[in-house]
């Protein structure tokens, strides 16, 4: 990709015929960005680090997740975090030399002071080696961001949630555990009879699952809320049910806001940064709910908004 990204550029840059004096100015300032070590060195830290929090990503805004599998990829991720950044920084540095060799990207020193291209360099810059700042300031900082980010999003409460919620989903459920888990999390889903109630219901349905051979295969909560549908258990067990469909709802809604987010960053561009907030608003809700707007007929909403009030042009 860096390759074909270069090549493009290039011919961007010496098509005189069909480009403007800023498109080429800006191809040039990106091909000449291209091949500094900087840029190269953040392309490959990022690709490494996003390389490896992509599946724990794509896992947590799924809309049926496996809470179980979700904590485990949560703790791995740390651990793999950890592990390059304490020890992969050798392998990491020969790797981008040898890119830096076949891509003619001229690499400093990484013995020699390190002198910065943004600013004035200061005496206590000269005090801090190449291999310094790009070790430390650039390599270990953003590994560490990263795993602060994961801390602050799965703390002890949120990771505790989890967990209590993936005794419901085991081979044999913890009663203990899906009581605690709706004393203090759920509260004011249950009244004091029903989580009493509850109780009874978890006990008698922990024996009914060995004995189910249709629930005896469950090992997600999503599955085991399709089982309770299919056996028509949830009628009997319905409070079971709810605790099932409240687990089910915390991930997904996680998920709903982390998209909404990410929507915001593509429609918030460069350049719309002056929309307003009722336009982007509007915009979030189409981006966000794509299936439910693909099922929208443009020309019907064409003939709505003609028949708002009379317009000069024809729509």
């Amino acid at each position: 990709m860096f390759s074909a990204t270069k090549v493009v550029l290039q011919g961007i840059m010496d098509d005189f015929d069909h480009t403007t004096n800023d498109q080429r100015a800006d191809a040039d300032i990106a091909y000449t960005r291209m091949h500094t070590f900087e840029f190269v060195f953040v392309l490959h830290l990022m690709k490494r680090v996003m390389g490896l929090t992509d599946d724990l990503s794509q896992a947590l805004q799924k809309k049926s997740i496996d809470i179980v599998n979700a904590i485990d990829k949560v703790a791995s991720t740390k651990l793999k975090l950890n592990e390059v950044r304490n020890e992969e920084w050798g392998k990491f540095l020969k790797d981008l030399t040898l890119f830096c060799g076949v891509n003619n990207v001229e690499m400093p020193d990484m013995k020699a002071p390190y002198i910065s291209t943004r600013y004035r360099p200061r005496k206590k810059d000269l005090q801090v080696t190449f291999e310094h700042y790009y070790r430390v300031d650039v390599f270990t900082s953003t590994i560490d961001n990263q795993i602060t980010e994961l801390n602050s999003r799965f703390k002890e409460d949120t990771v505790e949630l989890l967990t209590l919620s993936a005794s419901l989903s085991s081979k044999e459920i913890n009663v203990d555990q899906v009581y605690a888990l709706v004393e203090k999390y759920y509260p004011e889903d249950f009244s004091e009879q029903e989580r009493i109630q509850l109780r009874y219901q978890l006990e008698v349905f922990k024996l009914e699952m060995t004995q189910n051979t249709k629930l005896r295969e469950v090992s997600t909560v999503s599955n085991l809320c399709r089982a309770l549908v299919e056996t028509k258990k949830n009628e009997t067990y319905f409070l079971i049910d709810r605790v099932v469909r409240l687990i089910m709802t915390l991930p997904v809604s996680t998920a709903t806001t982390e998209r909404g987010f990410s929507a915001m960053k593509i429609l918030k561009n460069r350049l719309r940064n002056k929309m307003s907030d009722e336009y982007l608003a509007d915009s979030l809700v189409i981006y966000v709910e794509k299936e439910i707007a693909d099922k929208f007929d443009s020309e019907s909403i064409i003939d709505e908004f003609k028949a708002l009030k009379g317009r000069r042009a024809e729509l």
